[in-house]
Order: structure tokens, then sequence, then C-alpha cells
């Protein structure tokens, strides 16, 4: 674990572009790890919080930890496998990582987990790769540059297609709000039911982002407490797609400077920033 004592050098747009090829490739590598564990015969362990841990969490972490460290040793990195020596607030540019996000599905022997890379930059998600190996896709976006769908198959990249996200729908027509399969909360389930006409579309792990990035859902609110390693790959795809990420009044997130965990209180992505209110 990289340690943030100082303020680091801020990576810009264009030197984060240069970085989007060798990170999705370790996105890739650590997706084929976790599909190669046997789900029936691993190990699973608990940790502090009553949340799963397993060898495909920790093979994931593995892989994207020694690549980092080898590729960009300048740069910190903190993940959630990787949590308790870090020392907030982060300064200039970090990576931040949920090596297996859904991990509950992945136990379940769902196929909705996901390897969550971001750069954080200023406080803020700049770059994200959120890969679902299980589904053969990557979302990957570039705040100021956009967002894109690859289609991967036998560790190699297939398709590669830009996504956007799409308008809110207007005069009455139904939305679709991503929600959690697993982590439902009543502050949510408020927000909806305060919105009639709504679709739920019951997803596990970051894939809901990746369904926001790519306009096959509307809107996808949590107002329960998350990490932010588990957001920070999504917030920055959803803006690079045209979206938003807010807090339930609306105002941004920042990301490396909580001393409490690095816990995100509540957010909503927004495909239509227009909607945020």
């Amino acid at each position: 674990m990289n340690e943030a004592h100082s303020s680091r050098p801020a990576i810009d747009c264009d030197a984060a572009a240069a970085l989007m090829d060798p990170l999705t490739d370790l996105v890739i590598r650590a997706g084929a790890a976790i599909v190669a564990i046997n789900r029936v015969a691993m190990k699973i362990d608990g940790k502090a919080d009553g949340s799963p841990v397993t060898e495909a969490d920790l093979a994931a972490d593995r892989i994207i930890g020694e690549g980092l460290a080898r590729l960009f040793p300048e740069i910190p990195a903190l993940s959630e496998e990787r949590v308790d020596p870090a020392k907030p607030p982060y300064r200039g540019s970090f990576f931040l990582i949920d090596p297996l996000d859904g991990t509950k599905e992945f136990v379940a022997g769902r196929d909705e987990f996901t390897v969550n890379l971001a750069l954080v930059t200023n406080a803020t998600p700049l770059l994200g790769i959120i890969g679902a190996p299980a589904l053969g896709l990557i979302w990957r976006g570039l705040v100021g540059c956009g967002a894109q769908r690859l289609t991967i198959a036998e560790g190699s990249v297939r398709d590669v297609e830009p996504i956007h996200t799409r308008p809110f729908p207007r005069g009455g027509a139904p939305w679709i709000a991503a929600v959690s399969r697993s982590h439902g909360d009543t502050r949510t389930e408020a927000f909806i039911e305060a919105r009639p006409g709504a679709i739920r579309q019951a997803l596990g792990s970051a894939v809901k982002f990746g369904r926001v990035a790519e306009g096959g859902a509307d809107i996808y609110p949590r107002l329960a407490p998350t990490s932010e390693w588990d957001i920070a790959a999504g917030h920055a795809i959803v803006t690079a797609a045209g979206g938003k990420i807010t807090d339930a009044n609306g105002k941004d997130l920042r990301f490396g400077e909580r001393r409490d965990g690095f816990i995100v209180p509540e957010f909503i992505a927004w495909g239509d920033p227009a909607a945020v209110r």
C-alpha cells in the first residue's frame, strides 16, 4: 500500500488517457483470475464488518496491486483489501480499487460482480474502469473525453463502442431506476416511491453504473452508506458518459479526504444532469 503523506502531482486528462489501455488490461487479467476460481470449493472468510472476502477477492487484488506498483509506482493506490495502512487525506492523484465488487453475488453463483478501478485527481474521479468478467463486458470512461463499452472474449477486446447516458423520460413516460439486489434500504425506497412511474431494475455490484452510463437506466440512487472504492469508477464513467453523481442534496462528492473509513453516506447517479434536484 502506498500512502499519501504529502501532496502528489495531479494527473491531468491528457496524461490519464495514456493510462487507459494498460489499466484496462489489468482489469481484464483480474477478472480472468476471478472467473477461474472454483466457487464451490473456494475459501470464504468474514471481515470485521461482516462482509465476505474470498480467495477471488485476494487474487484480483494481487494482480491489480502488483500491476500498478510496476507500471505506476509514483501514484498511491488504495484498495478495499489493503485499507488498514491508509492515511487520508490523499492529495493530487491516487488509484482507488475494489478488486471484487459484489462478492455476495459471486458467492451466490450470479454473474453480476465486477472489478472496479478508478483514478482520482484532486478528490474527484477522473478515470474509471468497471469490468464484469462473467458478462464479458467492460465499461470505461475518462471525464471530458467520453465513455465506452467493451466486449471481452477469451481475455481480449473484441468490440469497442461509445456510450452515453440518455435524457430523463418526459411527459409521464416510465423511467428505470437501477437498484441493488443485495442492499435495499428504506431511504432509497422512499426516494423512488416519491417519483411515481419508476420501473425498478434489480442488479448487483457496479453493473448498475454501467447501465446508467450506457442509457439502459435513468437513475441509480443509494441513500445509505457505502465505500468510496464501490463507486469511484462508476462515478467517473457515468460523468464521462454525460451524467452526474451527487448526494441527496445535489452536491458533488469528494474522495480520499474523509478520516472515518472512506465512507460515502449517500449518492445518486443521474443519467440526465438536468434531472438533478
